[in-house]
């Protein structure tokens, strides 16, 4: 998933299973920790590019486990959240964030007009355009779309410890992340919680907003505690546990005619 230093769309962003036949489509907007060598490695210690700062570790494995599970399409970003978010907006000064917790990000330092356009257009755009035509292709196909987000997150943040385990979170459209709350007695084990460790005043649910809510899609975001993802077994065990948790509900939307508006 480490693209080459192009411009081009596919250095991007890449799709995997484009054609999938399952309803879920997946998303992975900090899939990847990779800076394109046009960016001087934002003038990072190599210790940060390696960071949760750069990416959400363990997010595109699972995401990969979950598309060969369902047989489901998954979108995911190439190139590092630090140089720009694709779940962020292009106005949002945490598109471009000049820092990330305690990260100091050199290279985001005062960019101009011009600057932060480029990478609109080479890292947003492509990626929004990627999930745009998935999701269009679908509709054509005559199939039904739900729409995953698929994250990680720091179990300890600004010095502050984190119990929340797994985060289900959404903004305007309850159905897909009430139907899998129904189901947390699955996971006894897990600590399950909705809209933590963050929620949409915090700004982490633009994709949610622009590709599912604005084409009627039931959505979910999905966060997971990167220290539950730490090697390919706990990768693969933490997918069987969203499967756990998304299928039953995906079967409770489509009982109820939910998966499209």
């Amino acid at each position: 998933m480490q693209g080459g230093d192009s411009h081009a769309l596919e250095d991007a962003v890449e799709v995997v299973n484009r054609e999938g036949a399952s309803p879920v489509l997946l998303l992975c907007e900090h899939a990847s920790s990779h800076i394109p060598a046009r960016y001087n490695g934002l003038g990072l210690r190599a210790e940060d590019r390696l960071s949760h700062a750069a990416w959400d570790p363990g997010a595109l494995a699972v995401s990969l486990h979950l598309s060969r599970a369902l047989d489901a399409p998954l979108v995911a970003s190439r190139v590092s959240r630090l140089v720009y978010d694709c779940n962020r907006p292009p106005e949002a000064a945490s598109a471009m964030p000049d820092r990330s917790e305690l990260v100091a990000v050199p290279g985001n330092f005062g960019l101009g007009a011009a600057e932060r356009q480029e990478r609109v257009d080479t890292i947003y755009t492509p990626f929004c355009e990627a999930v745009s035509e998935v999701i269009g292709a679908r509709k054509e196909a005559g199939k039904q779309t739900v729409l995953v987000t698929m994250h990680s997150f720091t179990p300890v943040y600004f010095g502050k410890e984190r119990d929340v385990e797994i985060g289900i979170l959404h903004d305007d459209d309850t159905r897909l992340a009430d139907a899998m709350l129904a189901g947390e007695d699955a996971l006894p084990h897990r600590r399950v919680e909705r809209n933590e460790p963050y929620g949409p005043a915090d700004g982490v649910t633009h994709s949610l907003k622009i590709h599912g809510l604005a084409h009627g899609l039931a959505n979910v975001m999905i966060e997971i505690r990167n220290d539950l993802v730490t090697s390919p077994e706990e990768e693969e065990a933490m997918a069987k546990e969203m499967l756990t948790l998304l299928r039953p509900a995906l079967a409770a939307l489509a009982a109820e005619g939910g998966q499209d508006a």
